[in-house]
C-alpha cells in the first residue's frame, strides 16, 4: 500500500511539472494588499508610429538634456526637491500599478523651443487606472489637456510602455492612439517607490523636452 501511495504521488508530482495538471491557485487572505500582474501584452512596437518609437528610444537623452538645461537656468534646487521623480534611474521592480483612482502632478523640464521656463510643476488633478482584458489604462480626469491611452508590456522588465491621445478642452474627447498623430502620446511607465508611479513622456509635442507625471493612489478608492 505504501508502495502504490508513494507511486501514485510521484506520477502527481511528474504530471504537475508538465503542466497537465495546474497548480491551486493561491488566493490572498482578507484585508491584504493586492497589486495586478503586468499584463503580457508585448508588442508595442508593432503599434507604435516611427516618431513614437524613436521618441521612446531617446527618453535618455530626454532626461540628460532636460536635467541640464534646468539645473544651468537655475533651478537646481527644484529639481533636488521632487526628489526620486527626476531621478532618471529611479525605475525599480515590477512596474505594473494598481487600478483605481490617482492623484497625478505634472512637472516639465527643458524646451525645444527657445521661449518658456526649463522648469514647470501644476497644480495636482485626477486620473484613473483600470485593467481592460490584458492591457492597463490611464486617463487623466480633469484639465485642458487630457492624455489617455494603454500601458504595454516591454522587454525591459522596469518599465511599461504608454501609447495614448490627447483629449482636448471640453468637447474632444481622446481617440485612439494613430488616429490623430498630431495627439499622440507616448512614453514609459515605472514605479519609483513603494506605492509611487511615474508617467515620463520624452520629447512631447507641447514644446518642453520632458513631460514627468507623478501618480499616487487616493486614500479613499471609490466603491467597486
Amino acid at each position: 500500500m505504501q508502495i502504490r501511495t508513494r507511486a501514485a504521488w510521484l506520477v502527481g508530482l511528474s504530471l504537475l511539472a508538465s503542466g497537465c495538471i495546474a497548480p491551486r491557485k493561491q488566493v490572498a487572505p482578507a484585508g491584504s494588499s493586492v497589486t495586478a500582474v503586468a499584463p503580457k501584452s508585448d508588442g508595442w512596437t508593432a503599434v507604435a508610429n516611427l516618431a513614437d518609437r524613436i521618441r521612446i528610444n531617446r527618453t535618455a537623452l530626454a532626461w540628460q538634456s532636460g536635467l541640464i538645461e534646468a539645473n544651468a537656468r537655475g533651478f537646481r534646487g527644484a529639481v533636488r526637491s521632487e526628489g526620486k521623480l527626476l531621478v532618471s534611474d529611479a525605475a525599480l521592480a515590477r512596474p505594473a500599478p494598481t487600478p483605481g483612482s490617482y492623484s497625478c502632478r505634472v512637472v516639465t523640464l527643458g524646451r525645444s523651443a527657445k521661449r518658456g521656463p526649463a522648469f514647470e510643476k501644476f497644480k495636482p488633478f485626477f486620473c484613473y487606472i483600470d485593467l481592460e482584458g490584458d492591457l492597463f489604462t490611464i486617463v487623466k480626469q480633469t484639465g485642458s489637456q487630457r492624455p489617455a491611452g494603454r500601458l504595454w508590456q516591454d522587454e525591459v522588465p522596469t518599465r511599461l510602455i504608454f501609447l495614448g491621445s490627447l483629449a482636448l478642452g471640453n468637447k474632444e474627447e481622446a481617440r485612439a492612439y494613430g488616429d490623430d498623430p498630431r495627439r499622440d502620446v507616448a512614453g514609459v511607465f515605472e514605479r519609483i517607490a513603494p506605492f509611487v508611479w511615474r508617467l515620463v513622456i520624452p520629447f512631447p509635442q507641447d514644446g518642453t523636452k520632458l513631460q514627468v507625471f507623478e501618480l499616487t493612489p487616493v486614500a479613499d478608492q471609490p466603491a467597486p
